[in-house]
């Protein structure tokens, strides 16, 4: 009996980061290239606001994201992004999303939008995670850790509602010039820590 909850915890587990059933019932993205493209990704920087920082988004084969480029902090710049055009995801049924990425050491941020408005604008909450050097790794960003702002300002009574999720996205921000590089595998979400 010990042994079989074991066995199928160590599956549940196992599932979360590299089972195609577990991908088919919790996937947020998969980055297969037209899935990729329904959904609209497409890259923002700080040229928006007279920056120089210049991303690169492609996707394998395979079903990579590469999502690389060279970050700039003349001219007020200093951020890189990924986003979606508009979605409709009700993840109100878990505690938060997973990732399997590569990355090159630096921070980056899961930027997700929702129904929060400010100022009759849309609200981004943000969740950090770090990379480590050139190694695959799993990431899982609880909801309730997802923190609301508005063009660089916190908004700390804003609370992310995960059963509206209208857009999703991956920024660097992290105010060190030079290049960059990020491989994400999948984003799905997870039910329990």
């Amino acid at each position: 009996m010990k042994n079989s909850r074991f066995l199928s915890s160590l599956t549940a587990c196992l599932s979360l980061f590299h089972g195609s059933a577990f991908a088919a019932e919790n996937s947020v993205v998969e980055f297969d290239p037209k899935e990729v493209k329904s959904m609209g990704w497409q890259v923002v920087d700080d040229g928006v606001m007279g920056g120089l920082s210049k991303g690169r988004l492609k996707v394998s084969e395979e079903g990579i994201l590469n999502f690389s480029g060279k970050l700039s902090l003349e001219n007020n710049g200093g951020f890189s992004s990924l986003r979606t055009k508009d979605v409709k995801l009700d993840l109100s049924a878990a505690k938060g999303l997973a990732l399997r990425v590569k990355g090159d050491g630096r921070t980056y941020q899961v930027r997700l939008g929702s129904d929060a408005r400010f100022r009759g604008m849309e609200v981004s909450f943000m969740a950090e995670f770090t990379t480590e050097k050139g190694k695959w790794i799993g990431v899982q960003l609880p909801f309730k850790k997802f923190e609301g702002s508005f063009r660089g300002m916190k908004l700390k009574k804003e609370v992310l509602n995960s059963a509206d999720i209208r857009r999703v996205g991956l920024l660097l921000g992290d105010k060190k010039q030079g290049d960059f590089e990020l491989e994400v595998d999948w984003i799905r979400i997870y039910q329990a820590d």
